[in-house]
């Protein structure tokens, strides 16, 4: 169950857009005056994040620096800790890495929190009003509605969308050659274009959305199979699934599990922060 602190709301978007973000959502938390830390881990998204109220702080290169509001959280290959202190409110958009570059007419990238010169960031003085009057809804709209706008202007890369169905309706254990077959195209083509459009490999992509299943069941179902887990999702076997769990989580499956077991689900699995030990 959800902690009383902590309030999480996902919105599915509007159909224009499914090719493009997998959802919005709210989070809102109270973690009172002590600075709390947060650990994110990787998943096979691209985050878009506008935050209000506490600061929020990434420990990077040795020290603690403060993010601006709205910044990206782009592909994660390891975890991040973030840190906050008394109510925190946070607007985020989820989306699909070979996309989002393309939509926010952005270079793809690897950085882990990305800063956002971009003209998005004049959403956030209207949404720290709505969000400070309680207006959540009307904040949600602002942002889809921006999105749907931006939407508009781009042209549909039909090559990538029928590559990121077939990816995501298989949980990433296509083979880049059965994805480039999905998507109607040669292997080569389909990095390239992949590459281009995200930074990243389908191969790197499709690592994440394993793992991301992966911690998912295990957060929700401590005590499943992780040999059953390895079967299911088509790793070459156990210790396959274990290391590609530490590379990253930076733990094992079975400890994550004992976190999960310890915690019995006090934080939703499928939130922006989880809380770290």
């Amino acid at each position: 169950m959800l902690s009383p602190a902590i309030q999480h709301q996902e919105f599915e978007p509007p159909e224009e857009l499914q090719d493009t973000i997998k959802c919005f959502w709210y989070n809102r938390r109270n973690t009172g005056a002590i600075q709390t830390g947060f650990e994110v881990l990787p998943d096979g998204y691209a985050e878009i994040i506008f935050h209000f109220g506490s600061t929020c702080s990434v420990f990077y290169n040795g020290r603690l620096q403060p993010l601006p509001s709205p910044f990206m959280m782009g592909l994660l290959d390891q975890p991040v800790l973030f840190y906050t202190e008394n109510r925190l409110e946070i607007i985020g958009i989820r989306c699909f890495p070979w996309a989002v570059f393309e939509l926010l007419a952005l270079p793809p990238g690897k950085e882990g929190a990305r800063l956002l010169e971009h003209p998005v960031a004049r959403l956030q003085s209207p949404l720290a009003k709505q969000v400070q009057a309680g207006k959540i809804d009307e904040a949600l709209v602002a942002v889809k509605q921006y999105f749907l706008d931006a939407r508009s202007r781009v042209a549909a890369n039909s090559m990538l969308f029928k590559a990121g169905v077939a990816m995501r309706k298989t949980n990433g254990t296509l083979s880049v050659s059965q994805v480039a077959a999905a998507a109607h195209t040669t292997v080569r083509t389909l990095e390239r274009k992949f590459r281009q459009s995200s930074g990243y490999t389908v191969k790197d992509v499709s690592g994440l959305m394993r793992f991301e299943q992966v911690r998912n069941r295990l957060w929700l179902y401590p005590d499943t199979s992780i040999a059953g887990l390895a079967q299911e999702l088509d790793y070459t076997d156990q210790p396959h699934l274990s290391r590609e769990f530490r590379r990253y989580s930076g733990t094992t499956p079975a400890a994550f599990a004992r976190k999960a077991r310890k915690e019995q689900q006090a934080y939703f699995h499928n939130d922006f922060f989880s809380l770290a030990t």
